[in-house]
């Protein structure tokens, strides 16, 4: 299905620069973002259109950027004065409809499984200041996705902890989602058409730290991890229920303990 719309990713890092190609090849005009001159000329090889953003000291060229149909938010700054500017910008601009990439550490550890409905966030985290920053806009459409730990080609989970350090609260639940997961959700939200929604994704499995790290760990060839065990032993399992019923999408890396990472 080709999408024929315009698209401007802030942010053109592990997640943000695979997914312009990926969406380049659906068939969408891509504006892609860099805070380092010096990537401008990769992000050109895309055959997107490349702009210098920073949104602590926004420049004259963010309306050009935001020449769009949709904008997707994917920069780790939490930054709460930073992007309520951008807001500024976003609602004067023609961009009808925000993808906001947010993440699950929103939630608390209450030692359950979390849907989006709960209402277990934590009102003072600064992504949720942030994701309310734009859900509360009345000139543009959001739609929120909360990723869980992001792994994936060169985010292999089995580097996370191979220096020897060691891994608390072994017993507790990883709540994580690979790459190509990403960027097919993504997508979907897209090509639905998708908006004024809040998203939990997250593989289907969640087997413990011990299980997993240990697994991958020993996968590259490094030694077994140590862990050092938690009093609280408290954790939180992220349902990804609502994505899959409501944009019916089934996972591309839905088992954990079944990835091949190498």
């Amino acid at each position: 299905m080709i999408n024929n719309k315009t698209i401007s990713i802030l942010g053109s890092g592990w997640l943000g620069f695979p997914l312009a190609e990926y969406l380049i090849l659906q068939g969408n005009y891509v504006n892609i973002s860099t805070t380092s001159e010096k990537r401008i000329p990769e992000l050109a090889l895309l055959n997107a259109k490349p702009f210098k953003i920073n949104i602590n000291s926004l420049s004259n060229n963010i309306q050009k950027f935001l020449e769009s149909d949709i904008l997707i938010i994917n920069i780790p700054s939490k930054d709460i004065d930073g992007f309520i500017k951008l807001l500024d910008e976003i609602e004067i601009s023609q961009i009808e409809k925000v993808i906001f990439i947010s993440s699950t550490s929103v939630y608390e550890d209450c030692n359950k499984t979390i849907i989006e409905s709960d209402g277990m966030e934590m009102q003072t985290h600064p992504l949720i200041v942030i994701e309310n920053i734009f859900r509360n806009s009345n000139k543009f459409k959001t739609t929120i996705l909360r990723f869980g730990g992001l792994i994936g080609y060169t985010r292999h989970p089995g580097r996370f902890f191979a220096n020897g350090s060691t891994i608390a609260n072994p017993n507790s639940f990883v709540n994580l989602i690979h790459r190509d997961d990403c960027i097919g959700i993504i997508n979907q939200i897209i090509l639905q058409e998708v908006w004024d929604e809040t998203f939990n994704c997250c593989a289907d499995t969640h087997p413990t730290k011990r299980e997993f790290y240990t697994q991958v760990i020993k996968s590259i060839g490094f030694p077994e991890p140590k862990f050092v065990d938690s009093s609280s032993n408290s954790f939180k399992i992220i349902s990804n229920s609502k994505v899959k019923e409501r944009l019916n999408y089934v996972f591309l890396h839905p088992d954990l303990m079944k990835i091949d990472f190498i």
